[in-house]
């Protein structure tokens, strides 16, 4: 499904040479990670998220405000995993860019699929407030699991609102050759006119600045000072064994927080890139070999963070696959917590602890 516009023929030319051109090395192995790309996340944010989920489901001691905002992260990775990469894999890499679905369905997987990524992106900046609350202001009150609730419905409402374009202008087309090449193609594309290009650029940049600019300056803003607060204040007292491992455990965190920023602007970075000189500089794309096979590998880097979200928010911390196991199961409500003897680690315990 291809999510570039057109509005020239000089362009939907340059989409239809390159087209034809399935048979090159480039061309093949541009599809061969892509679709080694598209599997890996199918495997990771399947079989990992549909497992938290699971888990989530199942065992009460799972259900904590963190947990709830991971949950939806999960969800939406989930999406990611069930409805973006199978179509992509195969209109990209099975039918070498060929729409054999409908325009029904072309509509519906684009929406869903960009609701899915906008939601994944809120959810990652919502876990950023809460950890910032949680460690940096302790002493203040919590957000009530109502709040957290009205946060999630907030985020997936506003995402199904902003991806409505996307569904209104996606369309199953059939594009002829050019320079009397035999033969057609159908896509799966979003058709903006040449008479809605101010409108499309106007969408693109609200996209770009609430969906990436904003979350990034967010999620910057609060992690900078959760790692000041973790990293450089001290703990009072005695510089004893469990102080130093406690230091240790923080110093952890840091990492693990710096490294879901981190991943998230190097995923999302080429996208961005990609569509701004797309939709304000197209001639420099006319000059570049294969750029509809780059547009696919940037999108599939990406919907790549969804792999890089499981990893640290769903699989980073070894409870997580104890209480995986305990669901699976059926013994999440008949047994405490896997080594909880202390009440100070009992059932409240979080996927991402600090």
């Amino acid at each position: 499904m291809s999510t570039f516009t057109h509005s020239s023929d000089t362009f939907l030319q340059s989409f239809w040479d390159e087209a034809l051109e399935t048979g090159d090395r480039a061309h093949l192995a541009v599809r061969a990670v892509i679709g080694v790309a598209l599997a890996a996340i199918m495997l990771v944010c399947g079989v990992g998220n549909g497992m938290f989920v699971c888990a989530l489901a199942r065992c009460k001691q799972l259900r904590s405000l963190t947990n709830l905002l991971i949950a939806n992260l999960a969800v939406s990775d989930l999406l990611v995993a069930l409805v973006c990469c199978p179509f992509e894999m195969h209109y990209y890499v099975v039918r070498e860019l060929s729409w054999s679905f409908g325009p029904v369905m072309c509509s519906a997987v684009t929406y869903l699929r960009s609701v899915s990524l906008y939601v994944s992106t809120d959810a990652l900046l919502a876990i950023a407030v809460d950890r910032y609350l949680v460690i940096v202001h302790p002493l203040r009150p919590k957000m009530s699991l109502q709040r957290a609730w009205c946060v999630l419905a907030t985020t997936w409402i506003l995402s199904l609102l902003v991806a409505l374009p996307s569904a209104y202008f996606s369309t199953q087309t059939v594009f002829d050759s050019f320079h009397d090449s035999p033969g057609h193609k159908t896509y799966c594309v979003q058709i903006w006119t040449a008479d809605k290009a101010t409108l499309y650029k106007s969408y693109f940049l609200f996209l770009f600045v609430v969906q990436f600019l904003l979350p990034v300056l967010g999620m910057s803003g609060c992690y900078a000072c959760i790692c000041q607060e973790l990293w450089f204040k001290r703990l009072p007292g005695v510089q004893t064994d469990q102080v130093q491992a406690q230091l240790k455990a923080r110093r952890k965190t840091v990492m693990l927080l710096l490294g879901i920023l981190v991943t998230f602007i190097i995923c999302w970075v080429p996208y961005y890139c990609y569509s701004l000189i797309r939709d304000f500089f197209p001639g420099l794309l006319l000059r570049v070999t294969h750029s509809v096979s780059v547009y696919y590998l940037v999108e599939c880097i990406a919907m790549s963070n969804s792999i890089m979200n499981t990893v640290f928010f769903v699989l980073a911390k070894h409870k997580t696959g104890r209480y995986v196991r305990m669901a699976l199961l059926h013994r999440c409500h008949l047994k405490p917590c896997p080594h909880t003897s202390e009440k100070a680690r009992s059932c409240s315990a979080t996927v991402l602890q600090v």
